[in-house]
């Protein structure tokens, strides 16, 4: 290669990393967004693609969209206002109950090795406001952190989803050529191992979708049985929000804690006490077993690879990291069976020679 040629394809490759360098720039506050709609279309693909034989592809997009804005963001909205809404009011239960502590049951004090002194302190608390005060102020602070930051959360996501759902319009919109630049790109990189990891993290994320929508449907279900058996008034309109609060974190804690402690206040110390357990030992560690299993039957990755990657995608990236962790390991699972595989084909052929 001749000085000048070298000098030129540096300085083409130069080019190429500023252009990119630069559409990242452009496009990072807008990338949660973009990952957003681009999960929503690739699980939702399939009904549009069916719409589209019927009508235009404009026509379709729009009804997607706003068939998406109608079953996710209404009621997204919807919830987060009534949570704002009740906040004053809630903080006018919370100072009655504090005012208003019952005295511990009887079988309290009959639990083994700890009873006696779990019901003296109880005792000495709900009789000393001061005591009860000083003892609640060590968790003020970090629930109010933990509130400011959860608000914050919120409101962002709402915003992000909105800016995903104009987006998806686009996708939905132009869906057909952008799969056919894609694919004409894979397979100029990786051939036909390309495709099929294309298709691999297609599967994932349809995969993970279904686990999100199952774990909310079955923590929203248990959770209103559970109401439902301690008599809680609303029940059904508790479950329900149980499930549209399923995939934030603190979502469902919220719920089923509000009505285990309300129900403590009003005197039924013992169906309290059973809807705190049946929302932390039922509804809320569902969420860590049926979603993982769902994924990994849509995906057909290991189990425990999708726990590991539902984690520790929330750790690294957030809300949306439930569907980039399973995503990069269940490509890098594809890509480890490949290499797998062809590395034993090789060995084969080498000892048969």
């Amino acid at each position: 290669m001749q000085p000048s040629e070298r000098i030129d394809q540096t300085l083409a490759l130069a080019g190429l990393a500023l252009i990119i360098v630069g559409c990242y720039l452009v496009l990072r506050p807008f990338l949660t967004g973009l990952l957003w709609a681009v999960i929503l279309v690739v699980t939702l693909w399939p009904m549009n693609h069916a719409l589209r034989r019927r009508v235009k592809p404009g026509l379709a997009a729009l009804v997607m969209v706003t068939l998406i804005s109608l079953l996710v963001l209404v009621p997204f909205a919807i919830v987060t206002e009534q949570v704002a809404a009740n906040g004053p009011r809630a903080m006018v239960w919370l100072r009655r109950a504090l005012d208003n502590v019952p005295d511990p049951p009887a079988w309290v004090a009959a639990i083994p090795l700890v009873g006696e002194q779990a019901s003296a302190y109880w005792k000495s608390v709900a009789h000393d406001t001061a005591a009860l005060m000083r003892e609640i102020g060590r968790f003020v602070e970090p629930l109010q952190r933990l509130a400011i930051a959860s608000g914050v959360n919120v409101v962002g996501a709402l915003v992000q989803l909105s800016m995903s759902i104009l987006i998806a319009y686009f996708l939905f919109r132009d869906g057909a050529a952008i799969a056919r630049h894609i694919d004409v790109g894979m397979t100029r990189l990786a051939a036909e191992r390309g495709r099929r990891l294309l298709t691999t993290a297609t599967l994932t994320v349809r995969g993970v979708v279904l686990g999100i929508l199952g774990t909310a449907l079955a923590q929203g279900s248990l959770a209103a049985f559970g109401f439902w058996l301690a008599s809680v008034p609303g029940w059904l309109m508790l479950g329900f929000a149980t499930l549209v609060l399923s995939p934030v974190p603190i979502g469902p804690p919220i719920v089923w804690a509000s009505a285990g402690i309300w129900l403590i206040q009003r005197g039924s110390v013992g169906w309290g006490l059973f809807v705190l357990a049946w929302g932390f030992f039922v509804v809320s560690t569902i969420d860590n077993v049926l979603k993982p299993l769902i994924i990994s039957q849509g995906s057909h990755l290991p189990f425990i690879l999708v726990l590991l990657g539902v984690l520790g995608g929330i750790a690294a990236f957030g809300l949306i990291g439930v569907f980039i962790g399973p995503v990069l390991l269940a490509l890098g699972y594809a890509l480890a069976n490949e290499w797998s595989t062809v590395s034993g084909a090789a060995l084969s052929r080498r000892s048969s020679e």
